[in-house]
């Protein structure tokens, strides 16, 4: 679903991003980890097409962003740290807005309910002003985009900075529900415990190279920060 062949992306002559090679399928949840400056965001970036590659491709259904940006664009959701909605209107109808943005008019207010109930948003929320959500719940808002977007393809950098352990919990049990529907998960996040709870795979990254990747059921909490910390001090 989504893939880097030997993507790279070099700013003055230093190298943000060193020949990444990476393959996500469907349902696959892979979680990019690494310091600050590592690459994870110039990764995702690339994904999106905010920023055109030095050399290599990013490819999201077979399709290269760079040649093909509207079309791939039409396959994925993205939510950054701080999720950019519009705050004067209800949350209601910030999804009614993206929702046919992304060319998807026909939803009735029951059928946008009913994505808000599926990311466990209350009812009472829908129809208040989103400058008063918090940051929580204006993450599940870009969730239920991305669910009335139809979706094949998720990118997350940092979703969880801030957000309270419930909050973040509640966040992890929804990527495993896209998960569950065959979404492909691409996040870049600092945070190790939420990495090994909701990853499939997770990616450590350093000085723009991939050094390592690793399955999460093969390892524990305690393993993986073990590892990551090793790579650190290289």
């Amino acid at each position: 679903m989504l893939e880097a062949i030997n993507l790279t992306k070099h700013y003055n002559g230093a190298a943000a991003l060193d020949a990444l090679n990476l393959k996500i399928e469907p349902g696959e949840v892979f979680c990019l980890l690494g310091a600050n400056g590592a690459g994870k965001t110039t990764t995702i970036n690339l994904f999106l097409n905010f920023i055109e590659p030095t050399s290599g491709s990013a490819k999201i259904k077979g399709l290269d962003v760079t040649a093909q940006p509207l079309e791939t664009k039409r396959h994925i959701a993205y939510i950054p740290e701080q999720v950019m909605l519009y705050k004067n209107l209800t949350g209601l109808e910030n999804l009614e807005y993206f929702s046919a943005l992304a060319g998807h008019e026909e939803y009735s207010r029951d059928q946008l309910l009913g994505f808000f109930a599926e990311v466990g948003l209350q009812p009472e929320a829908a129809d208040k002003r989103v400058g008063t959500y918090s940051k929580g719940m204006r993450q599940k808002v870009g969730i239920a985009i991305a669910l009335a977007k139809k979706a094949e393809a998720l990118l997350l950098d940092e979703p969880t900075s801030g957000l309270d352990p419930k909050a973040s919990n509640e966040f992890s049990a929804l990527l495993k529900k896209l998960s569950d529907q065959g979404v492909a998960v691409l996040m870049a996040t600092h945070d190790l415990f939420r990495a090994k709870e909701s990853g499939t795979r997770v990616g450590i990254m350093k000085q723009g190279k991939m050094v390592n990747q690793l399955r999460t059921e093969e390892i524990g909490h305690a393993d993986l920060e073990r590892i990551y910390l090793e790579h650190m001090h290289d």
